[in-house]
């Protein structure tokens, strides 16, 4: 993300994305704390409900249903994606008691570039793509040319030039991108990432035990 902007201020820049104003917020190390028992909204639950084209990692039947508004270029989604997420993955997703659903926020342009491209790979090659994404972050995403890193990385995913151009270019890819960031700011007033959802409601997420405890909660 770019050194001039600070992390937990919200909504301090508007650039211009696919011809429109979208509001840019920016990426927070915590999203709120959870709802505890208060219902979830009939609202709120349909809009995280499970949908065709969903990034899931893990069973889609799982009872526990986490889903993460992320941006790829954020700092604290790629923190969460490699400090925490392992280890939940590893006791919760793994064993079948939660699933994860990775929904796009990007938060600048390189970041709905990236988010465009993944929807562009068959749908077992997605998630691995926004692991190694995350992992690589400091890589491409601060780059001199984020956009060529970006491409290299693609290719290894197995989108070569040609394929990654004509994904960039198929305007449906990039208005499905930013119509799920609409949706999760003006429907769940999501405003920084990530944002992560358990069962409908906020939860803490900044260490393996406050993201565990939100999941025992969801039992």
């Amino acid at each position: 993300m770019n050194s001039k902007l600070m992390v937990g201020v919200a909504a301090v820049v508007v650039v211009v994305v696919a011809g429109a104003l979208i509001p840019t917020f920016m990426d927070s190390g915590s999203s709120g704390s959870s709802t505890g028992s208060s219902a979830v909204s009939a609202e709120v639950a349909e809009v995280l409900k499970l949908r065709d084209g969903d990034v899931i990692l893990g069973n889609p039947s799982a009872p526990i249903t986490i889903v993460e508004y992320a941006s790829l270029t954020c700092p604290h989604c790629a923190s969460f994606s490699t400090n925490v997420l392992p280890q939940v993955k590893a006791e919760w997703i793994d064993s079948g008691k939660a699933k994860l659903v990775y929904r796009d926020f990007p938060l600048d342009r390189v970041a709905l570039r990236a988010s465009v491209l993944t929807r562009c790979l068959p749908a077992e090659r997605r998630y691995p793509f926004i692991d190694v994404l995350f992992k690589t972050q400091n890589q491409w995403a601060g780059s001199q040319d984020a956009n060529a890193a970006l491409a290299r990385t693609a290719k290894l995913a197995g989108l070569g030039d040609e394929q990654a151009n004509a994904c960039v270019a198929d305007t449906a890819n990039e208005n499905a991108v930013l119509q799920s960031r609409q949706e999760a700011s003006t429907k769940l007033s999501v405003q920084s990432t990530p944002t992560i959802f358990v069962n409908g409601r906020v939860a803490e997420h900044g260490s393996v035990e406050s993201f565990t405890a939100a999941l025992k909660a969801a039992q």
